[in-house]
């Protein structure tokens, strides 16, 4: 993963897809937004981040994706981009009465379909959400207030 704080406002982060990606950027987000003093978003911002890196890990297959975290004069805006034409899509949620026990869970890539909380919650925690079409692929991103 190369890592590269253009200057004092940002973070921009380029790495192959991985299961694991996710958490490393929320660490090195995490880190940044402490040497903001930003810790009163930071909870909201890493949640915002978490997601749209899951999202960009799960279309990109095992090619680059790029993360980028700015601090903005009353916001931070997080952006990820991935090269999939794939736009996102809000699934609707699900309640808890249609949650139950099953056994296959565990099973590797399954999906029960109870997935699609984490546009919505993106949606919720940001002033502004969207997606910017680039030459490749697309910028998904979200502006948190602070």
């Amino acid at each position: 993963m190369a890592i590269e704080a253009v200057d004092v406002g940002e973070v921009d982060i380029s790495c192959l897809a991985d299961r694991t990606v996710p958490g490393m950027v929320r660490t090195v987000v995490g880190m940044r937004l402490a040497e903001w003093g930003l810790e009163k978003v930071a909870d909201s911002v890493l949640l915002v981040v978490a997601e749209l890196v899951t999202n960009a890990v799960r279309v990109a297959g095992e090619r680059e994706i790029r993360v980028r975290c700015v601090r903005e004069a009353r916001a931070v805006l997080v952006a990820v981009w991935d090269s999939s034409s794939e736009r996102p899509v809000t699934r609707p949620v699900k309640g808890p009465e249609d949650f139950g026990a099953d056994a296959r869970a565990l099973d590797d890539g399954y999906d029960d379909g109870t997935g699609g909380w984490g546009l919505p919650l993106v949606q919720a925690l940001a002033a502004a959400c969207g997606v910017a079409e680039g030459e490749t692929g697309k910028w998904v991103w979200a502006r948190v207030a602070c």
